[in-house]
């Protein structure tokens, strides 16, 4: 039987969201003690934390968490006396327990194509953060120097790819895409491509006003309606921070992303400012 610690790296794996909730305090007599831990799904459970109507009740607040995206931990105190109403059956231990729930949502997903001297500067601060990072270049020696961002909090998928454009169509729904190669040609494609995907959560290119009216150009005569394309950013950041430093650059596009990322409305209105280069 895998322990608790072992089917929460699996879920993860699998980006399946879970609650894991612990006895954390018992007063009286109890099925379990303080400690014991139980993993809710959408659809499964692992572990216990006592049956009976006290785990029916922490099964379901656990999956009306999930339902609420709720990401703040609860607690709940349940007695387990026969004077107590009961919708799953009473519970006569004569105890009260008290329950820790922690929500595990699914880690959002980044993906940098082109880890030039921005996207490595990028890749760098969003390797401290608990999310799926995929880092993505059609060059060898771009992904060998990923070795540099470990130890890392992510989950960092690197890869060589001369055609990015088959990566991103693989990436999972709502990934926030950041297209920054070396190349104009293979920025381009991987537009085209990040449009054609159902459901992503948002595109960012690196470049100036002047790519971006060529690109806009390019992409509506490929088939592109006006409205599709207004949802890539170009360029890139938050007006507050200029500078065109990579790690400036990478700084501005972070505090962007993570707006976007604690809150999918917040993707400000489109500086005019050229402050980034290809």
């Amino acid at each position: 039987m895998e322990s608790w610690i072992d089917t929460l790296a699996t879920l993860r794996s699998q980006r399946r969201a879970a609650v894991l909730v612990t006895v954390t305090a018992v007063r009286g007599h109890a099925p379990r003690e303080a400690g014991a831990k139980m993993v809710i799904t959408e659809d499964e459970t692992f572990g216990t934390v006592g049956g009976g109507n006290l785990e029916m009740v922490a099964i379901n607040r656990a999956r009306e968490m999930m339902s609420q995206r709720t990401t703040g931990p609860q607690v709940m105190e349940q007695r387990l006396n026969d004077k107590v109403s009961a919708t799953y059956g009473r519970q006569c231990c004569g105890g009260e327990v008290k329950l820790l729930f922690e929500p595990l949502p699914v880690p959002e997903t980044v993906a940098i194509f082109g880890l030039g001297h921005v996207g490595m500067e990028l890749a760098r601060i969003l390797a401290r953060h608990p999310i799926d990072l995929y880092l993505t270049d059609s060059r060898p020696e771009a992904i060998e120097a990923v070795t540099v961002l470990q130890p890392n909090v992510a989950t960092v998928k690197a890869q060589v790819a001369v055609m990015g454009e088959q990566v991103l169509e693989t990436l999972p729904e709502g990934s926030h895409v950041l297209i920054m190669t070396h190349d104009h040609a293979e920025d381009f494609h991987l537009c085209d491509a990040a449009l054609r995907h159902p459901s992503l959560g948002s595109i960012g290119l690196i470049g100036s006003k002047a790519k971006w009216v060529r690109f806009r150009k390019n992409l509506s005569t490929s088939g592109h309606s006006e409205q599709q394309i207004s949802q890539i950013q170009c360029p890139i950041g938050i007006p507050e921070v200029t500078g065109k430093q990579p790690a400036v650059i990478a700084v501005s596009a972070a505090a962007q992303l993570m707006q976007l990322l604690a809150d999918p409305t917040a993707l400000k209105t489109r500086s005019n400012d050229v402050r980034l280069h290809a």
